[in-house]
């Protein structure tokens, strides 16, 4: 008999709900239409569409007119910060970011210093906290945007958003937010916060993969990001993806119908992960705030054993987790964001992120930390590292 797999990767991806893939299901088969035609198919497509605008705005505080589609949480940072900086170059030409950003923003904001653009990377505190403080020092009056992630997706710190959106609404400055992987982790209200605008992608909450919004607050300067039709209001050409757009609305929804008690569950499971990681395996530290953190997430840091090996035990073990973003997990450099809150290169090499979703129980944390102890252990024992510290 096999054994069931425990999957704690939810900060990459997480399965398709099954009431959001009947919510797609019409489009696939019965309501193939293309939205922009006007006969029955045409129609109901369009419908289906309208549905989803209304159930994102509702779930994010905001107006229907100010949702537009994507095709990735991806594509919605990029579309903001160049559709931002470019329709308000005449203004200035500086934009404020953190150093623990997502790759979406930084290298989108790195493209954009190849243009003529400046772009101060804000240093963050050891628990990956960006000082509203410094956003306020760091605007100056060629200061165009400012875009700041709602939560990180590595170590789980969820950043004083409503503190810098004052600042910058009080600086007249867009304030740009990438909400990612807060959506259904958190009350989301973009008036509350004072944001301008908000990337979210439905894959992240129990939504459809190749599906994401942006919130572009009424009045905002952006310019459109695909040309070529007339689709989204003219700003985002291509015939819709009517499919994964009514199962994003759908998966929104529902992810933030009860959102207190569905984080509750989730950090009771997590604070046992952690609790017992810390106490039972020495030489382990937890990455990013101990309590303004995502219920779902706990990343650690193992001394003396190398992450990728860790990795790949704990997936013979059946554990499907991660070392950080689900978009570097290729790479061989270790993780920004761990650089950034000042750990060294090779125990932010030996990092975890384990992030808990809906399916997962105590049990499951238990049988991890279980399987955590035996394959660190085995892996220190390896280690001429770990040797000369045991012998000291």
């Amino acid at each position: 008999m096999e054994t069931k797999r425990i999957y704690v990767d939810h900060s990459a991806t997480t399965p398709l709900r099954r009431e959001v893939l009947d919510a797609m299901l019409p489009y696939l088969e019965r309501d193939f239409g293309n939205a922009s035609t006007v006969y029955a198919e045409g129609r109901e497509a369009k419908k289906a569409i309208n549905i989803a605008r209304e159930q994102v705005a509702k779930a994010i505080g905001a107006e229907e007119n100010e949702i537009f589609f994507t095709g990735s949480g991806t594509e919605s940072d990029n579309w903001a910060i160049r559709g931002a900086a470019l329709a308000n170059r005449a203004k200035g030409n500086h934009i404020i970011t953190s150093a623990v950003e997502h790759h979406a923003v930084l290298h989108t904001c790195m493209a954009l210093e190849k243009e003529g653009f400046e772009v101060t990377y804000l240093p963050v505190d050891q628990y990956g906290m960006v000082s509203p403080e410094s956003v306020k020092n760091a605007i100056t009056d060629k200061t165009i945007l400012v875009t700041i992630m709602t939560a990180n997706n590595e170590i789980g710190t969820v950043m004083p958003i409503e503190e810098i959106g004052r600042i910058t609404k009080e600086a007249g400055v867009l304030f740009h937010t990438d909400a990612v992987q807060a959506i259904g982790m958190m009350d989301i209200d973009v008036n509350k916060m004072n944001v301008d605008l908000i990337s979210l992608t439905g894959h992240k909450f129990y939504g459809p993969k190749g599906s994401g919004a942006l919130y572009v607050r009424k009045g905002t300067k952006i310019s459109a990001f695909i040309t070529g039709g007339g689709q989204e209001r003219n700003r985002r050409a291509g015939t819709e993806n009517v499919a994964a757009i009514a199962g994003l609305g759908k998966a929104i929804e529902l992810a933030t119908a009860d959102v207190a008690a569905h984080t509750e569950k989730l950090a009771a499971i997590r604070d046992r992960f952690i609790e017992r990681v810390l106490a039972e395996i020495p030489y382990t530290r937890l990455n990013g705030h101990p309590a303004q953190r995502m219920a779902s997430n706990a990343n650690i840091s193992f001394e003396f054993i190398e992450g990728e090996s860790l990795l790949l035990m704990l997936d013979m073990k059946g554990i499907s987790a991660s070392s950080g973003s689900a978009c570097t997990s290729g790479s061989l450099d270790p993780s920004h964001v761990l650089l950034a809150i000042g750990l060294k290169h090779e125990v932010a090499h030996g990092s975890l992120r384990v992030t808990f979703g809906e399916s997962n129980t105590m049990e499951d944390a238990d049988k991890i930390v279980d399987e955590l102890k035996m394959i660190v252990a085995r892996l220190r024992d390896m280690s001429p590292l770990y040797e000369a510290v045991k012998n000291n």
